[in-house]
């Protein structure tokens, strides 16, 4: 068995356990000694950061080759209309090339908890929230995706990961799950070698 620990990451805190410049981090939150963080969440995004003692389980959620799909709640700056969705759908080009197939939905706003600071607002410029799951994991990868349909992000949360979601934790709060580690892949062994005759 593996350990798996669920952590609703607050805003700026970094997905790592030390910072040479003093900001938050997971070690202000979490004594979880063996455990690495399966994956990032950057330093101004919130919600679910998985963190395993299982090197192959960490392998298994991080590696983008596994393309297991997260889902983000994404307030954006503007409308979200039927042609923004359909982009996201099919996928958007970016500087480092088109991103796979997003799922993506317009939703009403979420019952979050406040952020800390509050995200800024504009009288004159309506915001909206979006419902946005990928398969990759590139940098900043769904803020670029919501500026490229010309919806700036404005607070992104992650709520899933594959199977795993965040459920009822507030910030900073997490819960610790037991999960089946998995097996190495089986070598395949070499053909025989023919013997000269």
């Amino acid at each position: 068995m593996a350990k798996i620990i669920l952590f609703n990451k607050p805003f700026r805190v970094l997905s790592q356990f030390t910072d040479a410049e003093g900001r938050d981090t997971l070690a202000d939150y979490l004594d979880a000694p063996g455990f690495r963080a399966a994956g990032r969440l950057d330093y101004d995004s919130e919600g679910l950061l998985l963190l395993t003692d299982n090197g192959r389980l960490q392998q298994q959620i991080a590696n983008p080759r596994h393309k297991q799909w997260k889902t983000y709640w994404v307030q954006v700056e503007g409308n979200v209309d039927a042609a923004a969705i359909a982009a996201l759908a099919k996928g958007v080009e970016l500087k480092d090339g088109p991103t796979l197939p997003a799922r993506a939905r317009r939703m009403d706003p979420p019952a979050l908890w406040p952020r800390t600071p509050p995200v800024r607002s504009r009288k004159t410029v309506p915001d909206s929230w979006l419902e946005l799951s990928i398969r990759e994991g590139r940098n900043r990868q769904v803020r670029r995706m919501t500026a490229a349909v010309g919806l700036p992000t404005l607070r992104l949360v992650r709520t899933r990961i594959a199977d795993w979601h965040l459920g009822e934790l507030g910030p900073g709060q997490y819960r610790i799950e037991d999960v089946a580690a998995p097996t190495a892949p089986r070598r395949r062994r070499p053909p025989p070698k023919r013997r000269k005759q």
